[in-house]
């Protein structure tokens, strides 16, 4: 029993009675969390800005038998930029998806926050494609969690050449033409994707989104991102099938 001081992003909210809800925080120090917000449903509330979805604030909870009470929150980022926005807003609910599955309870996560909160900001404060900005996202996350592929050479060999590269799902990684026979049904990729994949793997937090990529490209990531997540998560995500619905 006691308070708890912590920074954390909303990544929940369930309504619960007349005008509470429970947040599902993603904190610094103690990792996923939650939290009963009294009254943070009604619009004059003290707790009722900072427990927002996908709010980042600072938070005084108190340790209860069974559940954290929110004593206080103050607003750091609320993201207005992504909340306004169904596009921004649809991307980033596939990432809390991704962030609520992997993230366990209790166990604190610094990278994948700090990756999370750069991700947001970038989808938030930018112009740069969401759809970049997402597998940028995915491949780092898969890769902090400890499924990051074999990208720097060929898993077969060791070559580095990236100029005639497939990706083989089977041996998590790049094969070079050469060793191709052991994976045959490995997806051959553009040299520019090989590129982009070896950066986002091995890039520094502070560098992660400082490139840009053709339509041809990104789309070629998206299709190796998606699988890879697929096959290491064993879970299919469709948030993103919304967008399909829309006149884009």
């Amino acid at each position: 029993m006691g308070y708890v001081k912590t920074k954390g992003l909303v990544i929940k909210e369930v309504n619960t009675g007349e005008a509470d809800k429970i947040i599902t925080i993603f904190s610094r120090k103690h990792g996923k969390i939650s939290g009963s917000a009294k009254n943070s449903r009604k619009t004059r509330n003290r707790l009722s800005a900072g427990t927002q979805l996908l709010c980042y604030s600072d938070f005084v909870l108190f340790k209860g038998k069974d559940i954290y009470s929110i004593s206080s929150c103050d607003v750091i980022e609320p993201f207005y930029e992504i909340r306004n926005d169904i596009i921004k807003l649809t991307y980033a609910a596939h990432m809390l998806d991704l962030i609520n599955d992997i993230v366990q309870e209790e166990q604190p996560a610094t990278k994948m926050l700090q990756l999370f909160l750069n991700t947001l900001h970038v989808l938030a404060k930018t112009d740069k494609s969401p759809e970049l900005i997402t597998r940028i996202f995915e491949l780092k996350l898969i890769s902090i969690l400890g499924y990051a592929p074999q990208v720097g050479s060929c898993t077969v060999c060791g070559g580095e050449e990236f100029s005639n590269v497939s990706f083989s799902f089977k041996k998590c990684g790049f094969i070079c033409g050469c060793c191709i026979e052991h994976d045959k049904y490995s997806m051959k990729i553009l040299t520019g994707t090989a590129k982009a994949i070896n950066y986002i793997v091995y890039a520094k937090m502070d560098e992660l989104f400082n490139f840009n990529l053709s339509n041809e490209v990104l789309n070629e990531l998206g299709r190796v991102t998606r699988r890879y997540l697929r096959d290491r998560l064993e879970k299919d995500y469709t948030k993103l099938d919304y967008l399909k619905s829309l006149d884009m």
